[in-house]
């Protein structure tokens, strides 16, 4: 049986029911084919074997009070995959789909996406089936302080340093870090994406689009092309795409689209921005919005 082919019947076997980080694992590990077949060593030394499989898998229960007064609970996860080259780091996302495959998937890569940074940092994921989507700041508070007050005894500047994802931005890296040093005492950076006013670094909010939208410029360069009067799709509409369809704008670029997961909205005189942002960043609601607006947008339910 080919290497990769043994690993991932071993994997299957092991971590039953975790399609998604099965998928992400052999996709890895099939691209890596020819380097594996020609290096013995990795083999014999049982690389892959060590890097498929998580240092540390950390599941907990969250336990929280809504603003009825009735206690809730939810699942918290952290996967510590892999510190070959420094402390674990990666996102917290918080949405109903969340499981261990769905954040072992993620770390998994995040350990590859981390190690082409040519930064010191390791690889590693975490989050909750906790839906952000209409609950109020104070159960979102409440979630997080929860959610922290078991995640802090595997956390640390020079162990694990999260991030945000899905369903978490600057609030709630802002409630996690109070939580964090609440109980600790320290005042340290454990967490990456913070406000400007409790140690945030310049730009940390527009960095991804941003970077999303330098990729496309190299590409198309390399074509001899730009991306002035390109007209472009964006998928999402957090913290990721709005600040993609900015940069897209200040390059010349029309981007057309932005989409939630109750729908999708097509401008085709471009999206406007200062909208878009008094909707996700202000208001904190659906799409739908967007055409009370601009009526001669269209807007497609995910049903549909």
């Amino acid at each position: 049986m080919p290497y990769t082919a043994k690993t991932m019947e071993y994997l299957k076997r092991t971590s039953p029911a975790q399609t998604e980080f099965y998928q992400a694992a052999e996709e890895v590990l099939l691209s890596l084919a020819p380097l594996l077949d020609k290096d013995p060593r990795y083999k014999k030394h049982n690389i892959i074997e060590r890097i498929v499989e998580p240092e540390r898998q950390i599941l907990f229960r969250v336990t929280w009070i809504d603003d009825k007064g009735e206690v809730q609970v939810n699942k918290g996860f952290r996967i510590e995959f892999n510190s070959c080259l420094g402390p674990y780091k990666g996102g917290l996302r918080f949405h109903p789909s969340v499981n261990a495959g769905i954040i072992k998937f993620l770390g998994f890569e995040q350990i590859f996406k981390n190690s082409l940074t040519g930064l010191p940092i390791g690889g590693g994921k975490g989050g909750s089936d906790f839906d952000p989507k209409g609950k109020s700041d104070g159960e979102i508070m409440r979630f997080c302080q929860s959610f922290m007050t078991e995640l802090y005894r595997h956390i640390g500047p020079t162990i694990d340093v999260p991030a945000g994802d899905i369903g978490v931005g600057g609030r709630e890296i802002g409630y996690l870090f109070g939580q964090y040093k609440r109980l600790t005492g320290r005042y340290e950076g454990v967490l990456t994406g913070k406000g400007l006013n409790w140690g945030g670094s310049l730009v940390r909010t527009e960095a991804t689009g941003y970077g999303a939208v330098y990729f496309a410029q190299n590409m198309l360069e390399a074509r001899g092309e730009t991306l002035e009067g390109k007209v472009c799709t964006v998928s999402g509409s957090g913290n990721v795409a709005i600040y993609t369809i900015e940069k897209l704008y200040e390059l010349g670029a029309k981007p057309v689209t932005v989409s939630d997961s109750r729908g999708m909205v097509y401008d085709k005189h471009g999206i406007n921005l200062e909208t878009l942002k008094e909707i996700k960043e202000v208001q904190k609601t659906s799409l739908e919005a967007y055409i009370k607006e601009h009526p001669n947008a269209e807007y497609t339910p995910v049903s549909e």
